[in-house]
């Protein structure tokens, strides 16, 4: 079986080479390309076609934020499955992170994270889940949306019955499907079948993406949803 393929945007090669080595390290990864730049990074995607890449969000020429809404407009343009972005970051709360992750990216990492965490973030963004930490989530969109009015609901959110719009409530929430599942008494695989159906109907690519709507719309974000 073929490993998990990751490809690295990042403007310091010395981190690009520790990065590599770690990926490398891994039976289930590997390493299929590198890049020093938005630019490269965009082609990169293209003809590597990689399952993750790691996404520095802060490069001369062009950005991570514009890089990523890059190479997934053009996945989508030539019908080809888009990577899996995880933005690389130095600071906790970078509201450049938070950009890039409503433009697309699956989740952020901090540069200083453990290794172990690194590779696990990998692994669980190519499963098609976040890496961002409930709290984490929460915090980081309630600090890009401070001083923003809040758009909104499109028609799309009319579509969701009222079972869909509680899950979505948790699931904006941060909670897992096997959180959501024992909360509600539900199978996870029912949970997950909800949660396949609102995305779908909002078109959104992922959780995370879900998570922004919330904050977005100001929708289901309660301590504690309305059961």
């Amino acid at each position: 079986m073929s490993g998990i393929r990751v490809a690295l945007v990042d403007d310091q090669a010395l981190f690009r080479s520790g990065v590599r080595m770690l990926v490398e390290s891994q039976p289930d990864l590997e390493v299929v390309g590198e890049a020093g730049d938005g630019p490269s990074g965009v082609a990169l995607a293209a003809t590597t076609r990689p399952d993750v890449m790691l996404m520095d969000v802060r490069m001369p020429v062009l950005d991570g934020i514009q890089a990523t809404e890059r190479i997934l407009a053009e996945a989508e343009r030539d019908g080809r499955a888009a990577p899996r972005i995880l933005v690389l970051t130095t600071f906790d709360l970078d509201e450049n992170a938070a950009r890039a992750i409503r433009a697309g990216a699956s989740g952020f990492v901090l540069k200083d994270a453990d290794p172990e965490f690194l590779l696990a973030a990998i692994r669980t963004v190519h499963q098609g889940n976040q890496v961002i930490a409930a709290s984490a989530t929460r915090e980081l969109f309630a600090h890009l949306a401070r001083g923003s009015g809040r758009r909104p609901a499109p028609a799309t959110w009319s579509e969701l019955t009222p079972r869909e719009r509680e899950i979505f409530g948790f699931a904006a929430r941060g909670l897992s499907n096997s959180e959501i599942a024992a909360s509600e008494f539900l199978s996870e695989a029912t949970v997950k079948t909800h949660v396949s159906r609102i995305l779908a109907k909002l078109g959104l690519r992922d959780r995370v993406q879900l998570v922004v709507f919330a904050y977005e719309h100001d929708l289901g974000m309660p301590d504690h949803p309305a059961g």
